[in-house]
Formats: structure tokens, C-alpha cells, sequence
């Protein structure tokens, strides 16, 4: 049996270099059922800590823990028991263009051998109606909108069961509208099915509406994890900056 650690996701003293460091000494934690925003501008680090938590990428040093197991040394095998536990919404949806939305998440119900054909009709049925795309049940995902398509793309996730799901980007290239509509639906996981998730975002307005804690990643490092409400009393110069550029973006 593996050792179970506390927090449901942890980074300890994590480095990972390609041509130049992009994480150096790497420390946070998720807790189970918590929401945590990692922000900070772009080739940071964000969505390379994605790849670590879903076994995509080994860290060069340090520890990756992830559905409270150590998974750093595990293998494809290991990891693909890790990954039924911890799913990710790829930024682009990653949705089949020739299915229907319909067959795309029933795409990820047929390996379920527990499922008969009308219970994952009836689960296809359930998660179109929970993302609010019940009336695109018979569309392509070419005819959807990219907010909608990550709204599909949600959908698909969820059919796995996960405990945990990982966002890329969820609000980039996508209307006001349909931001506010996918943060909605964030938050109607996380309170009705108790998910755990990490959004990786530059939506500053979608981390303090989903987020309980945030990490701020600098030059590789965690400069900032705590709270959202304290992030802006920070004395960091780079924090204090990027806040003020987004005040101006706002046109505060």
C-alpha cells in the first residue's frame, strides 16, 4: 500500500529545467476539496505544474504528491490509476470534431463495465443538463463557441468520476459572458460534487471568484500561496505591479 500523505496535492521543493529553470524550489499544497488559482504571467511555470500533477512531466528534483500518494517515481502503469482520480481540461477542449457533443462524453463512459447502455445515456443526459448544453446534445463541437466547447469539454471530465480536476486557462479567448458562465459552473462543482481543482488562469476576476488559495509563480518560484483575500497585501514589487496592471485593464 502507498504511504498516504496529508494534502491532496503537494509540491516539495520541486525544480524543473528545460533551456532555463521553470520551477526552482517549488512549494504549495492542495487540500482535498479546496480550489487553488496558480496565476503569474506568461512561460512562468503554470501549466508545466500541471503536467507534473498529471504525471506528464518528473520534476528534476524534489517531490510531486498527488491523490495523497507520493507519484514522483511511479510508473505509466501507477500513473494511469492516478489520472482516474485527477483529470484535466486541456485549454484547446481536446474534443473529437467528428463525434457529436453528445458522443464526446460518452466517449469517456465506454470503458465503464459497471454501465449499461440507458444508465450512460441517462449520465450524458445528466452532465449535458448540469454544464447547461442540453440543447447541443446532437451539435459538433465545430458548430460551438470555444466557451462552449470547454463547457463540453467540462462535461467530458466529469464523466470519469474524477476527484479532482485540473483547468488550462478556462476563460482564455472566450466572451464576458461565457467566462461568467464558466466560472458559475466551477463553483456548482466544487459546492455540489466537493471537487478538488487547480486553474491555471491570467482571469484575475475568475481567482477571486473560485479560488481559496492562490500560488504566484515568479522566475520559477512561488513568491505568493495563501489566501486570495491577502494576495493583495503583498509587498512583493512584481505582485504589487501585476495587480495594478490588472486594475488598469479593468480601466480602474
Amino acid at each position: 500500500m502507498p504511504e498516504i500523505h496529508q494534502h491532496y496535492i503537494e509540491f516539495r521543493n520541486v525544480y524543473k529545467t528545460f533551456d532555463y529553470p521553470v520551477l526552482a524550489d517549488s512549494n504549495f499544497y492542495v487540500n482535498a476539496g479546496e480550489t487553488v488559482a496558480v496565476i503569474g504571467r506568461s512561460g512562468v511555470g503554470k501549466s508545466v505544474s500541471l503536467g507534473h500533477i498529471m504525471g506528464f512531466l518528473k520534476p528534476d528534483k524534489g517531490r510531486v504528491i498527488v491523490a495523497h500518494e507520493d507519484i514522483t517515481d511511479y510508473d505509466e502503469k501507477e500513473l494511469r490509476r492516478i489520472r482516474k482520480k485527477v483529470t484535466m481540461v486541456f485549454q484547446s477542449g481536446a474534443l473529437f470534431d467528428s463525434l457529436t457533443v453528445a458522443e464526446n462524453i460518452l466517449f469517456s463512459l465506454e470503458l465503464r463495465e459497471d454501465y449499461d447502455a440507458q444508465n450512460k445515456e441517462d449520465v450524458v443526459q445528466g452532465l449535458l443538463e448540469m454544464v447547461d448544453l442540453a440543447q447541443y446534445a446532437e451539435s459538433y463541437p465545430t458548430d460551438l463557441s470555444t466557451g462552449y466547447k470547454r463547457a463540453v469539454a467540462i462535461a467530458r471530465a466529469l464523466a470519469a468520476q474524477p476527484d479532482c480536476i485540473l483547468y488550462d486557462e478556462p476563460t482564455t479567448m472566450v466572451d464576458p459572458i461565457m467566462s461568467d458562465h464558466l466560472g458559475s459552473l466551477m463553483m456548482r462543482l466544487k459546492d455540489q460534487l466537493k471537487l478538488t481543482s487547480v486553474v491555471v488562469t491570467h482571469d484575475l476576476d475568475l481567482m477571486r471568484r473560485v479560488a481559496d488559495k492562490v500560488v504566484f509563480l515568479f522566475e520559477g518560484k512561488v513568491i505568493y500561496f495563501g489566501a486570495v483575500s491577502e494576495l493583495g497585501k503583498s509587498e512583493h514589487p512584481h505582485i504589487i505591479e501585476f495587480l495594478a496592471m490588472d486594475r488598469v485593464d479593468m480601466g480602474e
